[in-house]
């Protein structure tokens, strides 16, 4: 009997750790409930001051700050890919026929794994016309392949991978000197719900 008496109490310390463990939120909680909101100037402008801010001085973080006049209009989440870059560069046409140079793209996207880029690849169909598109992600891609194609040709868009992109700007073989836009994949997630920014190597 003491031992029956023993285990009852033990059983209700488990039970209501158990209790406790179900009411800790999961991120997916939180974003079922939560909506998605457009990308603002401010949340890229917060992440780099927030980054950069422990290791460098005043002058070198003033310096890195974006003005509100650096950023086109996020997508309000009602836009397709292809549509929400109609909208912000009307001019495409022009800008691409008047793209001839070597080792370097015009727009550059940037998403977090290479199975996202490849589907931002084929969503872009009804915007990118005959223009040629470069993949910039390490899957199945090694960086030299990379960099004879972009050595060889002329390319309108990049669509890749922070990493792989911060290599070859690092081995000259990109150069962003005629990119005029810049697109973050800002708001999409992985499998474990993380975003592009929430990544700590990015």
């Amino acid at each position: 009997p003491t031992e029956c008496f023993l285990n009852q109490p033990e059983e209700k310390q488990e039970s209501t750790v158990k209790a406790k463990r179900r009411k800790k939120k999961k991120i997916s909680d939180v974003l079922q409930k939560s909506a998605p909101k457009p990308g603002v100037p401010a949340d890229l402008q917060n992440l780099l001051a927030q980054h950069f801010g422990e290791n460098r001085s005043v002058i070198e973080i003033e310096e890195l700050q974006l003005s509100d006049s650096c950023f086109l209009p996020a997508n309000d989440l009602t836009h397709s890919f292809s549509s929400y870059l109609k909208e912000i560069c009307p001019k495409w046409a022009k800008l691409r026929r008047n793209h001839k140079e070597k080792k370097s793209v015009v727009m550059l996207v940037l998403c977090s794994s290479a199975l996202r880029s490849l589907e931002l690849i084929k969503s872009i169909t009804a915007f990118k016309g005959d223009c040629r598109v470069l993949k910039l992600f390490a899957k199945h891609i090694k960086i030299k392949e990379q960099i004879n194609m972009l050595e060889k040709g002329v390319f309108h868009i990049g669509i890749g991978t922070p990493g792989r992109v911060k290599a070859l700007v690092e081995q000259d073989a990109l150069c962003l000197n005629s990119t005029k836009y810049m697109i973050l994949d800002w708001n999409w997630r992985d499998q474990k719900l993380r975003r592009m920014v929430d990544i700590p190597e990015v």
